[in-house]
C-alpha cells in the first residue's frame, strides 16, 4: 500500500467566477465546465469529486433567489453528469455579489498526468475551442440594454447576427475539456493550460514561462467566434483582441504536442466532438516568451 501511495498524485483545482449571462441553467452548466478545466489541463481525466460553492447577491429578493439558485444548481449537475463524478452541494452564502463556481479533485497515477513543463522544439500548438467570449456576451448584454455600444453596433449587426455569436459563445464555453484532455494523452502532448482570464497570450506566456527547455512559443493563427473580430473593430477594441490578450471565460486547451501528430489529434477531436480544434503555433528555441505573429492569420468560427 506504501508504494502504492508514492506513484499516486492528487490533483485540486478551486475556480470561480461572476455571471456574464442572464441564463442561471446555463450559467450552472459553464461553471462546472470552468472548475474542472484546470484537472483536466494536467491530462488527470477521470474526476473524483466536485464541489459546487454559490454566493446570492444580497439584493436578492427571497423569491429570486428560489428560482435563480435552484436552476444554477440544475446547470451544475446536469454538466457534472459528464464527469461521472458525485457533486457536493456547498451552503449557499450571501453576498455583496453572486459568484459561482467550486472545486475539482482527482486522484491518478504519476504516469498518468501531463506536467505543465516538457514542451520540445518542434511542437505544435494546439487550441480546442475558439476565442472571443467575452465580446460575444457583452455585446448581447448591449443589445438587450440598448446601451451606446448597441447603438454603434446596430448598423452593422442584426439581433439575430447577435444572438447567434452569444448561442455560439454559450455552447463553446459549456464544453466540457474532457475529450482534449483524453485526446492529448493519446496523442503523447508534452504540456498544456487552459484558456481562460488573461487571454490566449497570457496562458501561452505563463506556459512558456515554466519550461525546462529554452523554447519560445509562436503563435500565427487566432480563431475567433464570428462577428467577434468585426465588433471588436466597430468598439476600438482589435487591438487587445488581436493581440492575444482578450478575457476569455471556460476556454479551450492549449496544448504542445508533436507536430508529427497534431493533424491526427485536430481530426480525431473533430471526429469525438464535433467541433474543430486549431493548430495555432509551434515551439522554437528561445527564451521561455511568446512571440505573436504581427500578420495573425485570422479564423472565424460559426460560419456556414
Amino acid at each position: 500500500l506504501g508504494s502504492r501511495r508514492r506513484t499516486r498524485r492528487m490533483v485540486l483545482s478551486v475556480d470561480f467566477f461572476y455571471p456574464l449571462i442572464d441564463d442561471p441553467f446555463m450559467l450552472g452548466k459553464i461553471a462546472l465546465a470552468n472548475v474542472v478545466s484546470d484537472v483536466f489541463a494536467v491530462g488527470a481525466t477521470e474526476i473524483d469529486q466536485i464541489k459546487l460553492i454559490v454566493t446570492a447577491p444580497t439584493e436578492f429578493t427571497e423569491k429570486e433567489r428560489e428560482v435563480v439558485v435552484p436552476m444554477v444548481m440544475k446547470g451544475f449537475l446536469e454538466a457534472a453528469k459528464e464527469c461521472k463524478a458525485p457533486v457536493q452541494i456547498g451552503s449557499i452564502a450571501e453576498n455583496p455579489w453572486c459568484i459561482i463556481g467550486g472545486a475539482a479533485s482527482a486522484v491518478c497515477h504519476r504516469s498518468e498526468l501531463i506536467m505543465p513543463y516538457n514542451a520540445e522544439e518542434g511542437d505544435a500548438i494546439i487550441l480546442t475551442k475558439p476565442l472571443g467570449t467575452q465580446l460575444a456576451t457583452n455585446a448581447y448584454i448591449w443589445m438587450n440594454e440598448k446601451s451606446e455600444n448597441w447603438t454603434r453596433l446596430q448598423e452593422r449587426f442584426s439581433v439575430a447576427d447577435i444572438e447567434e455569436t452569444y448561442r455560439i459563445a454559450l455552447e463553446s464555453m459549456a464544453r466540457l475539456n474532457k475529450t482534449g484532455s483524453e485526446l492529448m494523452r493519446k496523442h503523447n502532448a508534452h504540456a498544456a493550460t487552459d484558456v481562460t482570464g488573461f487571454g490566449i497570450y497570457g496562458h501561452a506566456e505563463n506556459l512558456a514561462s515554466f519550461q525546462k527547455a529554452e523554447v519560445d512559443f509562436h503563435l500565427d493563427t487566432l480563431p475567433f467566434i464570428k462577428n467577434v473580430r468585426e465588433i471588436a473593430d466597430i468598439l476600438g477594441r482589435s487591438t487587445k483582441l488581436l493581440a492575444g490578450k482578450a478575457v476569455e471565460t471556460s476556454g479551450g486547451l492549449l496544448i504542445c504536442l508533436p507536430s508529427s501528430s497534431a493533424a491526427a489529434f485536430c481530426e480525431e477531436y473533430k471526429r469525438c466532438t464535433e467541433h474543430e480544434a486549431w493548430i495555432v503555433g509551434r515551439v522554437e528555441k528561445g527564451s521561455r516568451g511568446v512571440k505573436m505573429n504581427p500578420n495573425v492569420n485570422i479564423l472565424t468560427v460559426g460560419e456556414s
